[in-house]
């Protein structure tokens, strides 16, 4: 009997500790037949076109008071070769947090305060085929997620806004050639600013309307040329649902990426403007266009350096986790721009008209 009552003692506090800590396994695999042209066409299978493949593990404890613990550690995988897509194993997400009434802490590597954003941008996903990302938008490449970082997420106070404070160490996603220990970089002193950063952004979802405005200062974002390599970054956007058809219009402006070893006085800020209509055709089908400019996108002094990017995107759910899609993307460039959609072959002659279509698969678990 003694013995009876132990074992339902044991799984009743076992029971009460599951019940108050969970994990959850969650993932992507996304997998499209694209071709892409640059100098020249290629046709390949290719993963991350739609949204990123990938593994993730999040957990939630109630630790009691108010206050609970959390943590996600996420790695994107090529889904088309089985590879790890850097030589980082949890490269998406790995942080640690507290959340209570007064708000929450996390600390590790997350998504920057404007690649946050960035998602709310692209709305149906936003990959390769994307125009913050064919740009080189630091939301979308460099700083679309921080190492080191520690995160400050406000308490909701007014219904439908949320904000965030955001500090990290070293930021970016690629280091320094020498070792930041050695205090050197090549033959120049290493000032131990690379990528330090801060940031914050708000955003706001009620009824119909979206709006959202995020900001990134970095000390350093050079490793090649330490020294004021000084560089920012703003992105906003606004949008409405009208029922029939959802729009939304974002701008961007920064330092540019290509030109941020240039003297402060000599360097062309890049900016990106665009507008995109997503329509519900049905229940399970959705159709995406999008026009966009961008300028100064090489930094050159000597302009006609600007693209205009165009794009139509449709996906289609078979089911409440698995959809088919289609995308096809246009980059016209003026003579000194020269961008593709990731990946593809670069252009020698940079005012030629690039792109790509891709047809894939996307399943989440």
């Amino acid at each position: 009997m003694k013995k009876t009552l132990l074992a339902l003692a044991a799984f009743a506090a076992a029971s009460a500790a599951f019940a108050q800590s969970s994990v959850t396994l969650y993932g992507v695999v996304d997998v499209s037949v694209e071709k892409v042209k640059g100098d020249h066409q290629v046709n390949r299978v290719s993963s991350d076109n739609l949204t990123i493949s990938r593994i993730g593990f999040k957990g939630t404890e109630d630790i009691g008071g108010g206050l609970k613990a959390n943590f996600v550690l996420e790695s994107a995988v090529g889904a088309d070769t089985g590879a790890s897509n850097t030589t980082r194993f949890f490269d998406r997400a790995a942080w640690v947090g507290l959340a209570g009434g007064a708000g929450e802490l996390r600390l590790g590597r997350q998504d920057s305060s404007i690649g946050a954003l960035a998602g709310d941008v692209t709305i149906l996903g936003g990959q390769n085929y994307d125009d913050l990302k064919i740009v080189g938008t630091r939301a979308a490449v460099a700083y679309r997620r921080e190492d080191n970082a520690i995160t400050y997420v406000l308490p909701a106070v007014v219904p439908g806004v949320t904000a965030q404070v955001q500090y990290s160490t070293a930021a970016g996603i690629s280091g320094p050639t020498a070792s930041i220990s050695t205090g050197a970089e090549g033959t120049a002193p290493y000032t131990g600013n690379y990528n330090k950063a801060y940031g914050l952004s708000v955003k706001y979802a009620a009824g119909p309307v979206i709006a959202g405005l995020g900001y990134l200062n970095v000390a350093d974002s050079d490793s090649a040329t330490p020294g004021d390599q000084r560089a920012n970054a703003t992105l906003v956007y606004g949008g409405y649902d009208l029922g029939v058809a959802k729009v939304i219009g974002y701008f961007d402006s920064e330092t540019n990426p290509s030109n941020i070893a240039a003297p402060a006085a000599d360097r062309k800020r890049l900016s990106l403007y665009g507008l995109k209509a997503i329509v519900p055709v049905s229940a399970d089908l959705s159709v995406q266009a999008g026009i966009s400019k961008a300028k100064n996108v090489a930094g050159k002094d000597a302009g006609n350096d600007d693209a205009v990017i165009t794009s139509v995107k449709a996906v289609y759910k078979l089911s409440k986790r698995t959809a088919v899609y289609g995308i096809a993307t246009a980059v016209n460039n003026e003579t000194q721009a020269g961008k593709v959609i990731s990946g593809a072959p670069a252009l020698t002659n940079k005012d030629a008209l690039a792109g790509g279509v891709a047809f894939g698969i996307n399943h989440a678990f």
